[in-house]
Parts: C-alpha cells; structure tokens; sequence
C-alpha cells in the first residue's frame, strides 16, 4: 500500500496529489509533516488532497451546535470527528432561535475555541443562519418563525459581541427593508453576506449583491415548493456573477442536473457545504431537536419535518460524503469534486474575507474503494491530527 517505517516514528507514504496529478512522497515524524518531494514513479494507492472546509455544518454525529447547553466537550467531540472525516476547516452554523439561545451558543463555541487550541485552529469563522431571514412556507424551511425578524445592527452586535468577533458569515433574506444597509454594514465589519431563505424579486437580489453580498446559501433549497417559470430567486442568483454559490451535494436536496446547471454557470464560483445537522452519523428514526423540531432520518439519510415531509430539516451527510455522492452518481471525477469543497472555499474566503488566513500544510491522505474515500491520514497546520488504525 506504498507505506514504509523507517523507523518507530517515522512514516513514509508515497501518494498521487488528486488535484494536480503529481506522485509525492510524503515524510511524517513525531506526528509532524516534514517534507513533500515529488516523484516520477510510486506504488500506491492513496492520494493526497487538501483539507476540507465545511462553511455550513449545524452539527455532526449527535452534537447539535443550536442546543443549549452547548459544552466545550461537544465542540471538541464534533471538531475530532470532523478531521476523521478529512474536514480540517468549518464554520459552525448557528440558526434562527431566540436572542438568548444564540448568544449562549456563540458563548459556548468562542469558549471551546478558547478551550483547545485545535478546536480554535479548526474553526475558521462561526457561520450565523437566522434570524434575518424570510417567514414565508418553504422559505423559512426547518427555522422556527417565532423567533425571525428584521435584519437589525444593534442585535448583531451584540450576537458579535458574544462571539469575540467570531462571527465571519451571515445569512439573511435581502426582502427586509433593512437589509441593503444592514449588508454595507457587514461587509464593512469584515463579515460576509449570503442570501438564503428568501423569497426576494429580481430587484432586491439585485440591492444585496450591489451592497456586498458574495455569496448563495444552499442555492435551490430555503425557497418556496413552487416557484414563478420566470423570473424567480434561483435564476436572479445564477445570474449574478459576483456570488459564489453554495450546494448540498447530497443527492437528496437537490437533483443532479441542479447540480450540473450550477457548476456550469459558476464554475470555480462552485462550493459544496454538507447542511449537516446532528443526524449526520446517526442510525434512521425519529428525533427531536431544535432544527425543525420533530424529524424523521430515513434510511437514505433524508432529514424531513414529521408534520410536513416534502420540508426537509438540514442534512445528514458530511460534506466527505457528499463528494462520494457525486463520484457514485459519475457528476465530476475526484479531482473536481474535491475541489468544489476545499480549493473554490479556500479562493472564495482569501477573496472576501481580510481576516482570513489561507491553511498552510492542511492534508488529508485517503485510498479509494469504488466512489468511497477511506480516510488514512490528516494533517492539520503539519500535525497528524488523526491516523487510522491499520
């Protein structure tokens, strides 16, 4: 399997780079990564490939980032479970909810983060989906509509103020009358904007982009069940060239020729988020959480309202296997499909955001069996952060 020990602490694996097709040998001592050479020959099977990066992750294999209370061993738990996933960078979600909850939550992560030094390295941003988004049916998808409201600064600063800054993206419906003014203001704070549960017209979405807005939350989901032919929100998103868009690959949110017309229109603008939620990693049954309340988790690992099945309540892939989606259905090959969740996300936050910092030495190393990806090796800013048992 290309692997050799030179001695008891040291690791030699020879690895095909899946985005640029080069042969590496990739050195590993005392659990640190001390070089990358290139080769013209090597007998192996792994590749090696840049770490992930989650902008949309509302929990993972039972923690839930929207329940309080929120402990530091949840955010710890979720962040090892993550990089075993090869998911080096993520923002954890916080939804719509009430004013307190949300700041306990941002308290909470910002805690974890102060906590561990790994979990703060790894959590690039906290992502805030909610409270400023549309009420509407199908819209507001699984947020609860007691708690949705008008975009308002003073209230994010508070919520920014519980987060010690932490806060890099939000979410929000550009209909509020608010919300032009609302975005000058985020992008000029060094916060990104996204639209996502909206039901905005072709002149709003216009206002937002003109605003700053960079970016789609989970274009074609957080919409109405029935849309206008033309014109309608997805169309007016696809159109403007200065948003990036964001996709739930997981062959359940949205259907492939979805996907394929995205990827062809915005091509390196392109970026797969998992929507995860707890569930991602749980057996099927029925749950009861603060995302959507009452839910069902099929068999398939589809999320929906149990009083409105055609509702779905998040995911409940991570982002790892919605890229095995996309290989087993044959939409992109591994290259391009692991790019969509690392590279375009590494493009699209140096672009938008002056606070962050691009990874430096993040790798995940993995052999393939069919369309699955088995996890070997993760790297984390040059440290093995998790081996598999062999």
């Amino acid at each position: 399997m290309g692997t050799t020990f030179n001695d008891i602490n040291a690791r030699v694996l020879q690895c095909r780079n899946c985005m640029t097709g080069e042969n590496e040998s990739i050195t590993l001592y005392n659990g640190w990564l001390q070089s990358v050479e290139k080769k013209e020959e090597i007998k192996s099977d792994y590749y090696v490939a840049p770490g992930l990066t989650d902008l949309q992750i509302n929990g993972i294999s039972g923690i839930d980032f929207n329940e309080t209370p929120l402990t530091t061993g949840d955010v710890v738990n979720a962040t090892t479970y993550l990089l075993s996933q090869g998911v080096t960078s993520f923002f954890p979600t916080v939804i719509t909810n009430s004013d307190e909850s949300i700041i306990s939550l941002l308290g909470a992560i910002v805690k974890a983060c102060e906590a561990d030094p790994l979990v703060s390295s790894c959590i690039e941003g906290i992502h805030l989906e909610g409270p400023f988004i549309s009420p509407a049916n199908g819209a507001k998808g699984a947020h609860n509509e007691l708690y949705i409201k008008a975009p308002d600064w003073e209230l994010f600063e508070r919520f920014q103020e519980a987060a010690k800054g932490k806060i890099k993206i939000v979410t929000l419906a550009p209909e509020w009358e608010e919300a032009p003014a609302f975005i000058e203001k985020c992008v000029q704070s060094g916060v990104i904007v996204s639209i996502g549960h909206s039901v905005a017209n072709s002149a709003q979405i216009s206002k937002a982009v003109k605003a700053g807005a960079a970016m789609s939350t989970h274009i074609g989901n957080g919409v109405p069940l029935m849309l206008p032919r033309h014109p309608n929100i997805i169309w007016d998103q696809l159109s403007e060239e200065k948003l990036y868009a964001c996709i739930i690959a997981d062959g359940i949110h949205i259907p492939d020729a979805f996907i394929k017309v995205v990827q062809k229109t915005k091509q390196h603008k392109t970026m797969i988020v998992s929507d995860a939620t707890c569930f991602a990693g749980m057996p099927p049954g029925e749950y009861t959480r603060h995302i959507g309340g009452d839910v069902i988790l099929d068999k398939n690992k589809r999320v929906a309202l149990k009083a409105e099945p055609g509702i779905l309540a998040g995911a409940a892939k991570s982002i790892l296997e919605n890229i095995e989606t996309l290989l087993e259905h044959r939409l992109y090959d591994l290259k391009d499909a692991w790019q969509m969740a690392s590279v375009n996300i590494q493009e699209f936050l140096s672009k938008n955001s002056t606070a962050y910092k691009a990874p430096v030495n993040d790798l995940v190393i993995f052999n393939r069996e069919g369309a699955s990806v088995v996890i070997n090796t993760v790297i984390k800013n040059g440290k093995v952060v998790f081996l598999k048992n062999e």
